[in-house]
């Protein structure tokens, strides 16, 4: 069953916006950059949320979500892309404007010696070709945004774990030599690229990598979120056959969960990306990094 679209007859300059993942860790700041910007906005969430004066939630997920509007002005995908791109290619909601998030794994990943690695590479590159296809099908313009190492929120599985295990533990192992260059990208920033990109059409039918505003060695990225702790847990670095062993060694006892073989050799390898097209394109102008305790606990 079908709603009416969140724009009102009787002022055609306010837009309307469908949002998926809206209380997920982009998905929050999308949101609250959308009600500043005059929007109505449908947003779907598996948890009850609370509608407000511009936000009206709809209760569901991408396999299944009810009152979904006729039309709206765009539609912004901040969850998982593939489960985004199945839902777009069979949706009936017609929008002349998508914007979906990916992920620079996509590039990352695809030839990782680990088979999961791999999949989830081959899965954002079939979510990214399914979008695009679905859009010039409909006649609508989309963009996809790939993000880099995503932090801000206190939901990331990467910042934030380090965050939360060295409080727990009063430090943080690391092997010696982990300078891969790393661009960590603050939530806000991406929100604000999901606006920006959708305001311009140059952008349409385009991918996007969006890192952050600053290029740091993996070791002093960490050494950073330890300093923005209360308690300064110590940064401890050791010889990397020694860190391999504890890693092995944690897994067994479910420590290291998700801390693969792939994930351990890629701390000395730099994945960097260029800002530039996105930068051209629409204006993409992200900060750099400096952050602070709160970023790292979930709001």
């Amino acid at each position: 069953m079908s709603a009416t679209p969140a724009t009102t007859a009787a002022d055609p300059r306010v837009r309307s916006a469908l949002v998926f993942g809206g209380s997920g860790q982009i998905g929050a700041p999308l949101l609250q950059r959308l009600r500043q910007g005059g929007w109505r906005v449908l947003a779907v969430s598996r948890d009850a949320q609370v509608d407000d004066t511009c936000v009206r939630w709809l209760r569901g997920d991408l396999s299944r979500v009810e009152r979904l509007p006729v039309a709206v002005d765009a539609i912004f995908s901040c969850g998982p892309l593939d489960h985004f791109a199945r839902w777009y290619a069979n949706s009936t909601v017609t929008s002349p404007r998508v914007v979906a998030f990916g992920s620079t794994s996509l590039e990352v990943k695809s030839d990782s010696v680990d088979p999961r690695e791999r999949s989830l590479a081959a899965r954002l590159a079939e979510g990214e070709r399914v979008v695009f296809a679905a859009a010039r099908r409909r006649g609508a313009a989309a963009t996809v945004l790939r993000p880099t190492l995503v932090y801000g929120a206190g939901r990331d599985q990467t910042l934030t774990r380090i965050a939360t295990f060295a409080r727990r533990w009063h430090g943080f192992v690391l092997p010696a030599g982990a300078i891969g260059l790393r661009q960590p990208v603050h939530v806000d920033d991406l929100a604000a690229a999901a606006l920006q990109a959708c305001d311009v059409e140059a952008a349409a039918g385009h991918a996007y990598d969006l890192p952050g505003g600053e290029t740091i060695a993996y070791r002093d990225m960490v050494a950073r979120v330890l300093r923005a702790l209360p308690a300064r847990p110590a940064l401890i670095e050791v010889p990397a056959p020694v860190f391999e062993t504890a890693v092995h060694a944690a897994r067994g006892i479910g420590l290291a969960r998700g801390v693969g073989d792939a994930v351990v050799g890629r701390l000395r390898e730099d994945l960097v990306f260029d800002p530039a097209p996105a930068q051209r394109a629409f204006g993409y102008g992200p900060r750099g990094f400096a952050p602070t305790a709160g970023m790292f606990e979930r709001g």
